[in-house]
C-alpha cells in the first residue's frame, strides 16, 4: 500500500467515523497489537526477534436497509510491525452482505466455513503454535461468496464458494461447508462443536470436526483432521493421493487474572507439536503472554524451538 492509498484510507476512516457520529448505524473501528519478543531457534539457527503476530486494524459496520433486511461490510488489514519496510498492510477479510430473516450472504475476500469452524480451539493461535502450521485449510480466498444460515436452538450452518478467477483457487472452483452448534466463545453455552468439509479449496480436500467445553475455569478442546491434496499450483491436477490424518488437543485454565494454556498437535507424515503458556490479564484489553513452543518435522534432524514474551492490546 503506497503512501497515497494509507493516506486516502486514513481520510476515509476520520471522515466515517465523524459521519457515524450522527448515524443511525455507527461504523466501528476497531483492531489489535499484538507482539512478542521471541527466541527462534529453526534448524539449529536461534534468532531473537520483536515480531507482530497478525496485529491488524479495521472497520466494520452495518445499515438498517428495512425491518426485515440490513446491509454489512468489514474491511480489515494486518498491520505487520516487524517488517523491514514500511508499506507494512496486508489484506484481510473484506466483504460485504445482507442479512435477514434468511441468514446472512456475504461476497469478497473471507475466511471459509472450515476455517471458521474451528472456533477458539487454538489456543496458541497467530503465534508459533498455531494449528495452520500442521493443518491445512487454515484459508482466507480473495473471491468467495459465503452464506451462513440462521441459528437453529444453537444450530448454524454455512458455505463458502470460492470462484476459479481467484488466484488462489489454481482456476478451478472451490466449495467449503460446516455445521456448527453452540457459542466459540463458550458464554452462551457449555459446549462448541463443529463438523466441516472443504472440496478443492486451495489444492486440498479436508474433513475437520472440533469440540471443545467448558467446565468451571476449565476449557478442553479437540480436533481431527484429515486432509488430501487435489491440486497443483501449476495446475496439475493430483491423482492418488493419500489422505493423511492429524489431531489437536488442548487446555486452558483461569485462576483470576491468569490463564495457563497447553496444547499438542500431530499430522501423519508432516510432524508435530506442542506448546504451553499463560497470559497475564492487565485489564479487559490489555494482556501481558509467554509461550514456548517445541515443532518436529518428519525428516529434520532437529526440532524448532520457539519462545516468547509478548503484550497485546485490543481497542
Amino acid at each position: 500500500m503506497n503512501v497515497f492509498c494509507k493516506t486516502l484510507l486514513a481520510s476515509a476512516l476520520a471522515t466515517a467515523t465523524l459521519a457515524s457520529a450522527q448515524a443511525a448505524d455507527p461504523l466501528t473501528v476497531y483492531g489489535k497489537l499484538n507482539v512478542t519478543a521471541q527466541s527462534n531457534d529453526v534448524d539449529g539457527d536461534a534468532t531473537t526477534t520483536i515480531q507482530s503476530n497478525a496485529s491488524r486494524f479495521g472497520v466494520k459496520g452495518a445499515f438498517e436497509l428495512s425491518s426485515a433486511l440490513e446491509a454489512f461490510y468489514t474491511v480489515e488489514y494486518e498491520v505487520d510491525t516487524g517488517d523491514d519496510v514500511k508499506e507494512n498492510f496486508k489484506a484481510r477479510n473484506q466483504f460485504v452482505g445482507l442479512k435477514g430473516n434468511f441468514g446472512a450472504v456475504s461476497v469478497g475476500r473471507n475466511d471459509t466455513m472450515l476455517k471458521i469452524s474451528q472456533g477458539k480451539v487454538d489456543q496458541f493461535n497467530d503465534l508459533s503454535g498455531d494449528l495452520k502450521n500442521l493443518f491445512k485449510g487454515e484459508n482466507r480466498i480473495e473471491q468467495t461468496a459465503t452464506y451462513i444460515t440462521p441459528n437453529f436452538s444453537g444450530f448454524k450452518m454455512g458455505v463458502t464458494y470460492a470462484a476459479e478467477g481467484a488466484s488462489s483457487q489454481y482456476a478451478q472452483d472451490g466449495f467449503s461447508l460446516a455445521a456448527m452448534y453452540g457459542d466459540a466463545k463458550l458464554k452462551k453455552s457449555p459446549i462448541y462443536a463443529s463438523i466441516a468439509y472443504d472440496s478443492d479449496v486451495k489444492g486440498y480436500e479436508v474433513v475437520r470436526a472440533t469440540v471443545q467445553g467448558k467446565v468451571a475455569g476449565l476449557k478442553l478442546g479437540a480436533m481431527y483432521q484429515q486432509q488430501e491434496e487435489t491440486y497443483k499450483k501449476t495446475g496439475e491436477v493430483v491423482d492418488g493421493a493419500d489422505s493423511k490424518t492429524g489431531y489437536l488437543f488442548s487446555a486452558a485454565y483461569t485462576i483470576d487474572a491468569i490463564v495457563l494454556k497447553a496444547q499438542y498437535q500431530d499430522m501423519e507424515d508432516k510432524g508435530d507439536t506442542w506448546s504451553v503458556g499463560g497470559d497475564y490479564k492487565l485489564g479487559k484489553p490489555t494482556k501481558l503472554f509467554a509461550f514456548y513452543t517445541n515443532r518436529s518435522m518428519e525428516g529434520d534432524n532437529s526440532d524448532d524451538k520457539f519462545f516468547g514474551l509478548g503484550l497485546e492490546h485490543k481497542f
